[in-house]
């Protein structure tokens, strides 16, 4: 059975849901030079990483005497369906376009989350939060028609980061609607499930090469998924339950940011004086939003945050 957070943590677990989103995204924003540096196609990517991503997760929680079960699968179906069409779409976007532009679009989520989280979870936000939001989104918008007519910038790979924001969105607030049925864990490996199984049949009817990656593919395989697996969505998972849905979205405004300065490292994406001014706006931005937040912002979740009790 589940148990509920132990008394006492209430007024830390917003805390710590800030800090562990703010790793997820971080994470998030390498995966984009990550895929680019795969040679694979990227329907291949996406389900190889989420094949290996959620199988390790399941033996381990299987080894424990803590299976994920069929109805944590189950429940997380619609979740893992969406995360499955995001990642198939951002990962087109990513080697259709700039690494800069799919991730930004991406970023643009919190435009249509501010409205759902105040339907669906009652989620109050003031206006100087969704006047600093709106300020970081302006930031992202600058970022992408700057890069718009880049080498790297294709309209078509445009379109796909856009099909792939809707479906993030879903994903978000399906993790949202999970928390208090089972684990961040559970939910973790079902989506993960999910996202293999979309993955496969999409890339045979895209035509696309979806076969055994080579020996020296499989370390590049391993890193995108510690890096935009463990400690992107796990964490995040484990963090949204703590934080209201909204605000976990407005962090993700900081994956461009951090994706623009690793593709310029790495990639060598240019980036010019207004981007920089940009990116400074995004993270002001969100730093204002996250300053307003108080102690306790949502009531604690009713399972728990961790695997350590996992159980169905």
């Amino acid at each position: 059975m589940a148990t509920p957070v132990t008394p006492g943590t209430e007024n830390t677990a917003p805390l710590i849901g800030v800090f562990g989103a703010a790793i997820a995204v971080s994470a998030w924003g390498t995966t984009g030079v990550l895929i680019k540096a795969i040679d694979l196609d990227p329907v291949a990517i996406s389900f190889y990483r989420f094949t290996l991503y959620s199988g390790l997760l399941a033996l381990v929680m299987t080894l424990r005497r803590r299976p994920p079960g069929w109805r944590a699968l189950w429940i997380a179906a619609p979740g893992g369906l969406l995360l499955g069409g995001d990642v198939v779409l951002f990962f087109t976007a990513v080697k259709m376009t700039s690494v800069v532009n799919a991730t930004t679009i991406g970023a643009l989520q919190p435009i249509l989350v501010l409205a759902i989280a105040a339907k669906l979870f009652s989620e109050r936000v003031s206006g100087r939060e969704i006047a600093a939001a709106a300020a970081a989104i302006a930031g992202v918008v600058v970022i992408v028609t700057r890069s718009s007519g880049t080498p790297q910038w294709s309209g078509t790979g445009d379109l796909a980061a856009i099909g792939a924001l809707f479906c993030w969105t879903g994903y978000f607030v399906m993790a949202k609607r999970a928390a208090g049925k089972i684990t961040p864990s559970q939910y973790t490996i079902g989506t993960g499930f999910w996202t293999a199984v979309v993955s496969l049949p999409v890339g045979f009817i895209a035509g696309q090469d979806m076969s055994v990656p080579e020996p020296g593919q499989w370390g590049d395989l391993v890193i995108l998924v510690i890096v935009g697996g463990l400690l992107g969505h796990s964490i995040m998972n484990a963090s949204l339950p703590r934080i209201p849905l909204w605000l976990g979205s407005v962090m993700t405004l900081l994956v461009p940011v951090v994706a623009s300065l690793v593709a310029w490292v790495a990639l060598d994406e240019a980036l010019d004086a207004v981007q920089v001014a940009a990116i400074a706006a995004v993270v002001v931005g969100a730093v204002v939003v996250l300053s307003q937040q108080q102690p306790t912002p949502v009531t604690p979740p009713q399972a728990p945050l961790t695997s350590a009790t996992d159980a169905d």
